[in-house]
Order: structure tokens, then sequence, then C-alpha cells
């Protein structure tokens, strides 16, 4: 297959990777042919987390963060540093749409990227928030969304939504890439806990399963330097094929939305009716400065309220 400048073969194209739904390999390495344009912005530059099935969805799979030895040298690569260990890595960055082919042929099925770009990883240009529910009442994921939109609009910050296909949503917030790891995912704890301590019998910041009450968990813990999150319009390795798929704020006010209602059955349908909800969100990227100072004001005059 010709992409780009590039000749990839292709192998196994008929391999079936989501055995409920009969979903090949070739319909991946399709699909992700067909999203280049999509969904490169969205990985550009950006160390990826791969998850690869090579034996489909029956297997257990695996996550793999090293690019392989014998991946193509066209394929561009970021050399990061494992904090912790005080050693490097080689990670995919996927810049281009014969990246994404390649992969998808590696049986590729989500990426996970990197909150920063590979020029400073140590200033992510996003904060995330994963709003993940107990059971299955997606209303409350709705809610606690647009909760999360309000509490950021006050600071000054721009938000966007997201199905994330598996259970519930993300909240992206652009940001100028100037603050470090740590001081980014200590604002998102703290806007987090606003929300949290408003509602506790409905939310919570408590990440252990066992203690979370059935309440939904406000998850900021992505926000730290080697985190991913799911890339907008990336597959996800589960049965139906759920897409990672932006939406629009109003979208939220459709009782029937449901975390994995785009698949790559009926993707292009959606996308020939939509533009991309998130295609300005750099635009609106912001320091956290002034949110910081209005954040702090706000939770002084909620801490006097309650007093």
């Amino acid at each position: 297959m010709k992409v780009d400048s590039h000749t990839i073969e292709l192998s196994n194209a008929d391999k079936v990777l989501f055995p409920d739904d009969g979903i090949t390999k070739g319909d991946l390495i399709d699909y992700y042919h067909r999203m280049a344009d999509r969904i490169l912005p969205y990985l550009e530059e950006r160390p990826v987390m791969l998850q690869r099935f090579p034996d489909g969805l029956g297997d257990s799979g695996f996550y793999q963060k090293q690019a392989s030895d014998y991946f193509p040298g066209w394929i561009a690569k970021a050399t990061v540093e494992l904090k912790e260990r005080d050693e490097t890595r080689s990670m995919v960055v996927c810049n281009d749409a014969a990246t994404l082919v390649y992969l998808a042929n590696q049986a590729c099925i989500a990426l996970h990227a990197w909150l920063s770009r590979r020029s400073a990883p140590d200033r992510p240009d996003r904060m995330i928030f994963d709003l993940d529910p107990a059971g299955d009442d997606f209303a409350e994921v709705r809610e606690a969304a647009r909760q999360l939109r309000e509490v950021l609009e006050h600071v000054g910050l721009a938000s966007y939504v997201m199905t994330t296909g598996s259970k519930g949503l993300h909240v992206a917030v652009p940001l100028k890439p100037e603050t470090s790891f740590d001081r980014v995912r200590h604002f998102a704890r703290d806007l987090a806990t606003v929300i949290a301590k408003q509602q506790p019998d409905l939310y919570t910041m408590e990440p252990r399963k066992e203690k979370r009450k059935q309440r939904l968990f406000l998850d900021y813990l992505r926000n730290g330097y080697g985190q991913t999150a799911v890339a907008p319009y990336a597959v996800r390795a589960k049965a139906g094929a759920p897409i990672a798929t932006p939406l629009d704020w109003n979208e939220l006010s459709d009782g029937r939305l449901r975390s994995d209602r785009y698949t790559l059955r009926n993707i292009f349908r959606r996308l020939g009716q939509k533009d991309d909800p998130w295609a300005e969100m750099d635009r609106h990227a912001r320091g956290l400065a002034a949110p910081r100072k209005r954040l702090s004001e706000l939770i002084e005059a909620r801490n006097g309220n309650t007093a």
C-alpha cells in the first residue's frame, strides 16, 4: 500500500481482530488511513503508547511504549527521559498517514498520546479530566462534565468534551506549554476537589475502586509526566470497535448518548454531517497564572460559605 511517499507491505489483512463483530485488520487499516486528516492533529509531535492485539481481542494484547527496532527509519521518534529510572526510551511519534497505516498493520488498535510534545516534554499543552463512573448511569457522567465545564469557565479556561469509547467522558483543556506537570496536576486536583466537595455523595477523588462507594471518580491523575490519554478518533480495543469521539457540549443533552455510541461502523456517517468540534482547540490555549488565582478565590469563598 503506497501512502504518501512510503510503500507499506500489509500482512494478514483478513485477520479478524474483533471476533464479535467480524472486523478485520484490513478494516482497521482502512479506518486509520481514511481518518488521518482528523486524527493526526491530535497526535502530531507527541510520543504515543501503542495498544496492540496481534491475535485479536480474544488474546490479552499488550501496551507498547518503546519503539521496536524493526520499525522503519522514516517513522518519527522521541527520546524521552524515564525519570524514575534515570534512563531514556525511544517512543513512536505519529506525524503522518503512513505511520498510522504502518501501526494499524502492526495490529495497533488504540493510540494513547502524551499530554506534551517532544519539543517540551515537561510542559503539557493539555489538561485532562477522566470522568469514570462506578456503574452504567451515563446521565451522571454527563452532569459531572457540565459541572466541570462550569468551574473551568469560571476560572477562565476553555474546555472540550469527548466520549472515551469505554465507560465515561474526557474533558480536555488546552494550555500554553509553559507550566510543569506537577503544577498542572495540582491545579487539576484542586479544581476537581471543588466539585467533589460540593456533592460528596455523587463524586469522589478516591483512586481505589473499593473506596468509591458507587460514586463517580473525578480522575485528574493523568496530568503527570509520561501519562497518556486516548487520542481523539482512536479505536478502542472493545467489542463493537467504539471510537473516542469529540463532541459539541450541547450533545450532552441527548439522553441516548453513551461512551461507546460511535463505532467503526457508524463514525463516518457522523463525520459526513459534522465538523470536528475540537478543530479550534489550540486557539483557546491559556496559561494557568490567572486561572490559578481565580480558583484560589473560588475555593476560599466556598470554604467561607461552608464555615
